[in-house]
């Protein structure tokens, strides 16, 4: 099992950046893919971004893609999203989320992929 903590939300204005934090603790963290997904209010939670356990593959929703970036580093346990060029329908809870199952390489978009979930950070996007 794993616990998640998000960091690295707040209000920014339209065009500018932030990068959120998810801190992993429990079974060893390289052995995950990770995700982020996001919560906009009266809407489903929706696929941001994810990566392979060995962080050499990722993928994006094209709602992001080219804005956003998702990193790791297994040393820190931490998985990180960073996002620019801040756009107002970016603004939700941001989620962070683990899978045990897949290969190094495996990335998944599907919710019901991933069996651990951290807390949330809010992200507010002003225009």
């Amino acid at each position: 099992q794993v616990q998640l903590v998000e960091s690295g939300g707040g209000l920014v204005q339209a065009g500018g950046s932030l990068r959120l934090s998810c801190a992993a603790s429990g079974r060893t963290f390289s052995l995950y893919t990770m995700g982020w997904f996001r919560q906009a209010p009266g809407k489903e939670r929706e696929f941001v971004a994810a990566i392979a356990r060995s962080g050499t593959r990722t993928d994006y929703a094209d709602s992001v893609k080219g804005r956003f970036t998702i990193s790791r580093d297994n040393a820190k346990n931490t998985v990180y999203l960073q996002m620019n060029s801040l756009k107002s329908e970016d603004t939700a809870v941001y989620y962070c989320a683990a899978d045990p199952v897949g290969n190094l390489l495996t990335v998944f978009r599907s919710i019901g992929r991933y069996d651990y979930w951290g807390q949330g950070t809010q992200v507010t996007v002003s225009s």
